[in-house]
């Protein structure tokens, strides 16, 4: 049976090298994955010993408004409750997006390379896609003013932005949606929002009560470290909140998926020793690219997109034989460079060593 016609030029989503594939592909016993901005950290022990609790009545559909969970983060958030939307990550309030207000005949605008579900799901609902290259790392938000027209429907903005981890400052931020179209969406997806430097928080949720066409996406994959469960969220005015609950299946987060984020919510410690830790190693890690000569873009997440003077590919494969996994450029659409998940101090020490290695024999 024939798909969509758009379908024939897609293909679906490449995640990186898996970590028990790796081990049997090279013979190896031990495998460091920084590849896909996970917590090295793990996630709260409180979730570890409270999932025991919560496996219960298995055979019963979840809270399908994930009540308990929607009412105390609207209350952290300093938010209405209706104003909330939660997904299966933050990737599926995505899809929801694309569903409720793209089709035929609209676009969408978005930096290039930047995370690429905005575009993936765009094309499969028949969007033209309006792509803005990146300046140094950063949207070119002046660019993407100009690209708006009559047809635009949403417009994305990542920040910090995946792949390179630039920032969009708050008062960039504010005269960006000052000057954008209130009949057009803006997206701001801050999955990495918890890795900001105090000093650098654009305190975005301040500005939903102005811009009634503004969208805020964050996630409990990052930062809280339960990837795995798939709890994302997005805060938006409460009409486009109803129609995104409209688009959104009925029990799209699972009861272990929903309190879990509630007990992560819960520990305000462990998010703040993982905030901490990230900074401490990043800003290492950034010391030492310094040392080898290598060049790397401004970074509010927990990553680093180190630029090289040969493919990412050819690092990315070194490093696979040495046990760690990271993100090739060439798989980003940014070439000639590698994405590097902060990993803990001593995994980060392990992997300089490999790459001043690979460095010596270039």
């Amino acid at each position: 049976m024939q798909a969509k016609q758009v379908f024939q030029n897609m293909s679906p989503y490449t995640p990186g090298k898996q970590i028990e594939d790796v081990k049997k592909e090279y013979g190896l016993t031990r495998i460091v994955k920084l590849a896909s901005n996970e917590n090295p950290f793990g996630y709260s022990d409180k979730i570890k010993e409270a999932i025991p609790n919560m496996i219960d009545h298995l055979e019963i559909y979840p809270d399908g408004y994930a009540t308990a969970l929607r009412e105390t983060l609207a209350r952290k958030l300093n938010v209405g409750e209706k104003q909330l939307i939660f997904g299966c990550g933050s990737d599926e309030v995505v899809d929801l997006i694309c569903r409720t207000y793209l089709e035929e005949g609209t676009n969408t605008v978005m930096a290039t390379p930047t995370f690429p579900q905005y575009k993936h799901n765009a094309l499969i609902q028949g969007a033209n896609i309006v792509e803005v290259p990146l300046i140094n790392g950063y949207h070119d938000l002046e660019t993407m003013l100009d690209k708006i027209n009559s047809q635009t429907k949403v417009v994305w903005l990542c920040s910090p932005n995946n792949p390179t981890g630039s920032l969009i400052s708050g008062e960039k931020l504010t005269d960006f949606l000052d000057r954008c179209s209130s009949d057009v969406m803006v997206v701001l997806d801050e999955a990495y929002y918890e890795y900001i430097e105090a000093n650098q928080n654009p305190k975005s949720l301040g500005l939903l009560k102005k811009y009634s066409n503004l969208v805020i996406l964050r996630t409990f994959s990052k930062a809280y470290g339960i990837a795995n469960l798939r709890v994302g969220y997005g805060i938006a005015s409460e009409e486009v909140a109803t129609y995104l609950n409209i688009a959104r299946g009925p029990f799209n987060t699972t009861s272990i998926s929903q309190l879990s984020a509630l007990t992560a919510l819960e520990d305000e410690a462990f998010l703040q020793r993982t905030y901490e830790e990230n900074l401490v190693n990043k800003k290492a890690f950034m010391k030492s690219c310094d040392e080898m000569g290598l060049s790397y873009y401004d970074s509010e997440a927990n990553f680093l997109f180190v630029k090289l003077p040969t493919s990412g590919d050819a690092l990315f494969d070194y490093l696979l034989r040495k046990g760690f996994i990271v993100r090739s450029g060439e798989a980003l659409g940014h070439p000639n460079g590698v994405r590097i998940t902060i990993g803990s101090k001593e995994q980060m020490s392990e992997l300089v060593t490999n790459m001043k290695e690979y460095l010596a024999l270039i």
